[in-house]
C-alpha cells in the first residue's frame, strides 16, 4: 500500500502517502488502517482519516473542550465512539468521576490502544474494560445503549465517522430522534455534542443537516468550527443560555482541563457558523 485515497466530495479525493503500514484489517464493522504518514501515525476507517499523531489534539480539544466549559457540572460523561479514548482522558483530567465509553467495534479500540501513541495504552484500556477506574469501556451498540439506559450524564458526546449520503449503519446516530434520546439522558445543565461535519461549502451537507437538527431539538445551540482543522462541532443544552460563548470563555480560566489549542479568542472567533449554515434556518 503506497497511498490511501480519501474521498472528500463529489469529484474530490485526498491522497495520503503511506510510508509504513502497521495494521490493515477488516473488523466486523469497517476497514481499518493504521499507517505512518507525513502526519505521523494515522488512523483510517473505510479510507477516511479519523485522526493523526500531528493533528489529533486539535481535533479532540475542539470536540471536547467547549462541552466541558458549557456544562454546568462535569461529573458523569458518556462517550459514543471515539475509539482512541482521548476525549475520555480529557474528561477525567477535567474532574469527571464516571466516564462511560461505548464503542461497537472492540477490535478497533484495541488496535488503537496497541498502535497509536495517543489515547489509551493497552494497560489503561484493560483497566477501563474492568471498570476499575473512572473510565468504563463497553463494546456494545451506542444507539441501543442510549435507547435503553437509565443513567444520566452531564455530557453526552458522539464522535463517529461522518454521516453518509448513502445508507450506513451509523447514520441513525445523527438523526433528530437520536438527539432527543441523548437529550433525555442529560442532567440539569448538561450538554450533548457531536462531530457535525466540515465547514467548507463543497462538503457542508452534513453540517447543515446537523445544525437544523440541533436547533430543532435543543433550546441552546453553540457552534465551534476549528480554525486549525477542517471540522465543526455542535453543542446543545435543553435549557436557555443567553450567551453560551461568553459562558465558555469565563469558565476557561478555571477549567480543570487546560487546552493547548484553544484559548479565549479561539472560543470567540470560532463560535459563528458559516453563512450558508446559518441561512439554512431562514
Amino acid at each position: 500500500m503506497n497511498t490511501i485515497n480519501e474521498p472528500l466530495a463529489d469529484g474530490m479525493t485526498r491522497h495520503w502517502q503511506v510510508d509504513e503500514v502497521l495494521v490493515d484489517t477488516k473488523t466486523d464493522f469497517q476497514h481499518l488502517v493504521i499507517a505512518r504518514t507525513a502526519q505521523g501515525l494515522s488512523l483510517f476507517c473505510d479510507n477516511d482519516r479519523q485522526s493523526t499523531e500531528f493533528s489529533q489534539l486539535t481535533y479532540h480539544e475542539a470536540l471536547m473542550v467547549p462541552a466541558l466549559l458549557l456544562a454546568d457540572t462535569v461529573e458523569r460523561v458518556l462517550v459514543i465512539g471515539s475509539s482512541e479514548g482521548v476525549v475520555c482522558q480529557m474528561a477525567v483530567q477535567h474532574g469527571a468521576t464516571v466516564v462511560d465509553h461505548i464503542d461497537i467495534d472492540e477490535q478497533a479500540v484495541k488496535l488503537c490502544a496497541e498502535h497509536l501513541p495517543y489515547g489509551y495504552t493497552l494497560d489503561e484500556l484493560a483497566e477501563a474494560e474492568k471498570g476499575s477506574g473512572p473510565i468504563r469501556v463497553q463494546y456494545i451498540d451506542g444507539f441501543e445503549y442510549i435507547r435503553t439506559t437509565s443513567e444520566k450524564y452531564d455530557i453526552v458526546l458522539v464522535d463517529l465517522p461522518d454521516e453518509r449520503e448513502e445508507e450506513a449503519q451509523h447514520n441513525r446516530l445523527y438523526g433528530a430522534d437520536f438527539l432527543r434520546m441523548c437529550k433525555a439522558l442529560l442532567r440539569p445543565g448538561g450538554v450533548v455534542v457531536n462531530q457535525s461535519g466540515c465547514q467548507t461549502m463543497w462538503r457542508n451537507t452534513t453540517l447543515i443537516r446537523s445544525w437544523q437538527r440541533f436547533n430543532e431539538v435543543f433550546d441552546t445551540v453553540a457552534y465551534y468550527g476549528s480554525d486549525e482543522h477542517e471540522w465543526a462541532y455542535l453543542f446543545g443544552r435543553a435549557d436557555v443560555v443567553e450567551d453560551p460563548t461568553a459562558l465558555m470563555v469565563e469558565r476557561l480560566k478555571t477549567a480543570g482541563y487546560q487546552p493547548e489549542s484553544i484559548d479565549d479568542l479561539a472560543l470567540l472567533g470560532n463560535s459563528i457558523p458559516p453563512y450558508r449554515v446559518r441561512q439554512s434556518l431562514a
